[in-house]
This record gives structure tokens, C-alpha cells and sequence, in this order.
């Protein structure tokens, strides 16, 4: 009977523990949903891609504004196109995968933290992994990456249930599968393989903790056969419509995707280019907090476990290692090409946490943290107050929409420093509930008030007036957002083409070969090709200067 209780007790917590992460991580994420568009450079062109898919029916070579992009393999546009289809809503589907992938992310963390430890220290783990800045950030944000790390984080818990709690022959190949789907979210969806580097040196010292059958290279080979079927899903239809078609654009998509978007976008880039130190020293030290003020305590009980041989803490810690050491050997660096380390990092910290939270010195870190973030808003603050025109158009807020910004700064520099004075034992709390009150009110009140700048909403309002009905819309060095926001159909000219001349005379014929047509172009177009004393001047936007012209503004080079 004891025996019985005891399990329906723990049944209980445990269920109470995934429902309020799952809350926590459904209002912390989805803050703001449907209150404000896609913003540059991104989030809109992953957007339009997703909605003409819908709108064209045209699922195997993605397009925006009829341009192919071949940029990223296409799944995580798929998953916005499903949900823009569903919803009927751009403003919920551009950010719904996120959001849903962020909460995953966080349930599989705590379940595995569970599983090598305790109920408690998963339970921490699952909170950490919610105040973690990059992680919050990127789940709230319409871009691909907080997907990836879902999907690599399912390919290390899948690996991690064989190799540390197996053998389970089914999680083998559920990680191969979600290192499959992995690939097509963005390339690099095998890092979890990384696992059975630190897992091959355990196994051959004899560590404990490790399950009792090894992978074989037949297992091997049938979990790379595996990821390759999930990766042919896409790969097989795309390369048979290439293949069937005689269009060398489609043929250039292939071989981008393919090779320039992958083994050349690391081997070989083209920007973002960092140095080797660039994550240690520039991301992870403010994008992990508050992992990385935990290291002074952590390090010494890592070293302890380790020298106990105990896999559950080398195997993550040393991926999370190999992670960051692949991404630093290549020149091109962003820092959220690290982000899919953060839920491996927390699972290694999980058997910490009980402790170390109870220790003086991380609670008085907690608290300084807390009043360092304080400050820094205040300071941010004082700086709308003296500089409100040099913020306005750098953070894109109209002057009575930037009164609100400093209004809510204020707000939760004071709900800071209040925080910061709760008893030493509530430290933690006290930080992690100023994170997640930056974020909520970030999501509900500052961000809607950006979106109609940042978004382009109110620039294509304000052209609108100056086109007829029945006007035909054409864009010069376009931009998604535009194209999202115009109330008509656009032509386009010159995306990323760089061929600055050929593209503004095909405009200019476009210009010419009909009536009624009005053409969008930034300054630098204008000088070339048009006669600025017959262009429209308009606002500002995406840091350009831009001009509405029709067929009498054209120059004689062009004309």
C-alpha cells in the first residue's frame, strides 16, 4: 500500500512539474503572439517564403516574391506554411514553430535530467533552461534556430537514452531521425553524432553509468540509413522536380542548397567572419547567463564527478565542448549557431543545482546580477531622457511610442531593484523573475509599439495614398517586408542578384512598356537612373532613403 502511494505521489509531481514548465514556457514564449509582424532581416523572409508556398501550392522550391531561396532547406518553412494554412494568421505562424519547439526543448531536458538524477534537480534544470537569455530570446523570435536545437536536442536525448539508460534500439533511431530532420532545418542537424566521441572514451576506460552494449557499426550504419530516409523526404522529390525541368535557375537552387549552403557556407564563407575565440569570449560569457555565473562552483564538482568516472556528466559536457570547438574552427561565426549547446549544458548542471543554490555565494551572484541588470536598464533609461532622437531611430520608435519604452524601462528597473532585496535564500527567484518580466513585458508592451516601424507596416500605409487603385507596384533592391505589407501584388528587380545597372534598366523598361505603374527605389538607384526632381520622397526605412518614381523620372542612360 506504502509502495503504492508513493508511486501515484511521484506520478503526481512529476506530471505537476512538465504541466507548470509547460505553462511557464507557453507564457514566457508566446508574450506578444499575433501582436506585432515579421521583422528584418529574417523573420520576413522566412514569412513570405512560407506564404507563397501556400499561396502557389509549390512546397519543393521555395520562392519569395517569385525569387527562388536557397538559402536553407525547407522544413522549418514547411512548418510555418502548415501553420499559415491552419491559422489564416502570418502575425501566429511565423512564430508558433518557436514557440512550440522552445517548450519541447525545455519537457526533453527535464525528463532526461530526470531519469539520470532526481525529480528535484530535473525540476531546476527545466527552470534554468527558462532563464537562459539566448534560449528565451531565440524561442520568441521567428527564426529557425530555436527548431534546431529542438531537433538536436531530441537527437541527444535520444542517443543519451541508449548509451547511458539502454539499450533502447527505438531512441537510437528516433536521434538518427531527428538528426535527419535536423539537416533540413538548417545543415547542421548532426552534431549530436558528436556523442559518441567522449562516449568511445568512457567505454574504453570502463566508465560506470554507461549501458551494457555499445553501438555497433551495424547499428551504426542502420541509424545513418535511417537519417538518410528522413533527409531523401525532401531530397528525392526535390532533385526528381529539378531533374524533370529544364530551368538552369533550378539547377543553380540545387547546387547552392546542396553545397554552397553547407560544406562551403563552413569551409568557405563569405561573411560573419569572427575569430576563434569569438564565442568563448563575445557570446557565451552574456548569452548563457545564468549558466556561465554558476562556473566558479561548478567547475570544482564537475572535476570531482569526473574523477569518479561518471558518464551522465562527461558525455554532455563534453559535447557541449565539441560543439563550441566545431563551430569556432570555422571563420564564419553568429552567436546563435552555438544555441543547440545551452539544453546539454543544462542537463549537466541538473545534479548540481539543489546545491549550488543553496550556497552563499551563488545566491549573493544572483543578487548582484539582479541589481547589475537593474542598472544597466536605468542606465538605458537616462539615455531615452538625454538622446530620445539618436534611440528613436536606432531601436525604430516613433517619439510617443519611445515615451511608452521609457516608461516600462523605468518600470522594470524599479521591479528590479525590488526584487533584489528579497532574503538572500530567494536570490535565484529573485533573478529569474526579472528575466522572465523583461521578456513578458518586451513581448506585451514595448515590441507591439516598434512593429509598426520595424516591420514596414507604416511606411507602405503612408505610400499607399500615393497610388492609384489600380497601379501596378514594382520594387527596386525590394525588401521582404515590404512585399508582406503592400496591398497589392509587387514586381520585383535585383534581389541579390548584385548586378546594380542591368537591374535598375530592367525597372526602367518595366517602367516603360505600360501606364500606370509606379516604381519603389532607395537613393542610391534614384541618382543613377532616375531624376530625383521628379521622384516622391518617402520616410526612411531599413536605414535607406526611398523614392517613388513613375516613367517621366527616367533618365536618358536608362531611358
Amino acid at each position: 500500500m506504502t509502495s503504492t502511494r508513493s508511486k501515484s505521489s511521484t506520478a503526481r509531481r512529476l506530471w505537476r512539474d512538465r504541466l507548470l514548465l509547460t505553462l511557464i514556457g507557453l507564457v514566457l514564449f508566446g508574450a506578444g503572439l499575433g501582436m506585432r509582424d515579421p521583422w528584418p532581416p529574417d523573420e520576413p523572409r522566412f514569412a513570405l517564403v512560407a506564404k507563397q508556398m501556400v499561396e502557389s501550392s509549390d512546397w519543393l522550391i521555395p520562392r519569395r516574391a517569385g525569387e527562388i531561396y536557397s538559402h536553407k532547406p525547407p522544413l522549418f518553412l514547411w512548418m510555418v506554411a502548415v501553420l499559415y494554412l491552419i491559422t489564416g494568421s502570418i502575425r501566429i505562424s511565423f512564430l508558433l514553430p518557436s514557440v512550440i519547439a522552445g517548450i519541447a526543448t525545455v519537457l526533453l531536458t527535464h525528463d532526461l535530467a530526470r531519469r539520470l538524477w532526481t525529480m528535484r534537480s530535473a525540476f531546476l534544470a527545466g527552470l534554468t533552461l527558462l532563464t537562459v537569455f539566448q534560449f528565451v530570446m531565440q524561442a520568441r523570435a521567428g527564426q529557425i534556430d530555436a527548431v534546431l536545437t529542438f531537433w538536436i536536442t531530441l537527437g541527444v536525448y535520444g542517443l543519451l537514452r541508449h548509451l547511458l539508460l539502454g539499450p533502447s534500439l527505438l531512441w537510437w533511431f528516433v536521434a538518427f531521425a531527428a538528426m535527419g530532420a535536423g539537416i533540413i532545418t538548417k545543415g547542421v542537424g548532426f552534431l549530436p553524432l558528436f556523442l559518441l566521441i567522449p562516449f568511445g572514451i568512457a567505454s574504453k576506460r570502463r566508465w560506470p553509468n554507461l549501458s551494457s552494449r555499445a553501438p555497433t557499426w551495424r547499428l551504426v550504419t542502420g541509424g545513418l540509413a535511417v537519417m538518410l530516409v528522413v533527409i531523401a523526404m525532401w531530397l528525392v522529390p526535390m532533385w526528381l522536380a529539378v531533374e524533370r525541368s529544364d530551368d538552369p535557375a533550378l539547377d543553380a537552387y540545387r547546387t547552392e542548397i546542396l553545397l554552397r549552403q553547407t560544406a562551403g557556407r563552413y569551409t568557405n564563407p563569405w561573411h560573419h567572419f569572427k575569430p576563434p575565440w569569438y564565442f568563448i569570449a563575445s557570446v557565451v560569457p552574456w548569452a548563457w547567463l545564468p549558466l556561465t555565473a554558476l562556473l566558479p562552483w561548478a567547475l570544482p564538482a564537475w572535476r570531482r564527478r569526473l574523477r569518479r568516472r561518471d558518464a551522465r556528466i562527461f558525455l554532455p559536457l563534453a559535447w557541449v565542448v565539441l560543439v563550441v570547438l566545431f563551430f569556432s574552427a570555422s571563420p564564419a561565426k553568429r552567436g546563435v549557431y552555438v544555441l543547440p549547446a545551452v539544453p546539454a549544458l543544462c542537463l549537466a548542471f541538473a545534479p548540481l543545482l539543489p546545491g549550488l543554490l543553496r550556497l552563499r555565494g551563488v545566491q549573493l551572484a544572483a543578487r548582484t546580477l539582479t541589481i547589475a541588470i537593474a542598472l544597466i536598464l536605468s542606465v538605458a533609461a537616462t539615455l531615452v531622457v538625454l538622446k530620445p532622437t539618436a534611440i528613436s531611430e536606432r531601436v525604430f520608435l516613433r517619439n510617443e511610442d519611445l515615451r511608452f519604452a521609457l516608461l516600462t524601462l523605468v518600470g522594470v528597473a524599479i521591479a528590479g531593484l525590488l526584487l533584489s532585496t528579497l532574503p538572500l535564500r530567494r536570490a535565484p527567484v529573485g533573478y529569474a523573475l526579472l528575466i522572465w518580466t523583461i521578456f513578458l513585458s518586451a513581448g506585451v508592451l514595448v515590441l507591439p509599439r516598434m512593429n509598426e516601424v520595424s516591420s514596414a507596416r507604416h511606411f507602405m500605409r503612408t505610400l499607399r495614398p500615393l497610388l492609384a487603385a489600380d497601379e501596378e507596384l514594382g520594387m527596386l533592391a525590394w525588401r521582404e517586408q515590404f512585399v508582406l505589407q503592400s496591398d497589392r501584388p509587387v514586381k520585383t528587380f535585383g534581389y541579390g542578384r548584385g548586378d546594380f545597372d542591368p537591374e535598375a534598366r530592367e525597372a526602367a523598361r518595366w517602367l516603360l512598356s505600360r501606364d500606370r505603374r509606379a516604381l519603389l527605389v532607395t537613393d542610391e538607384h534614384a541618382a543613377f537612373c532616375f531624376d530625383e526632381a521628379k521622384a516622391i520622397p518617402l520616410d526612411r526605412q531599413s536605414r535607406r532613403n526611398w523614392f517613388l518614381v513613375r516613367k517621366d523620372a527616367i533618365r536618358p542612360p536608362c531611358r
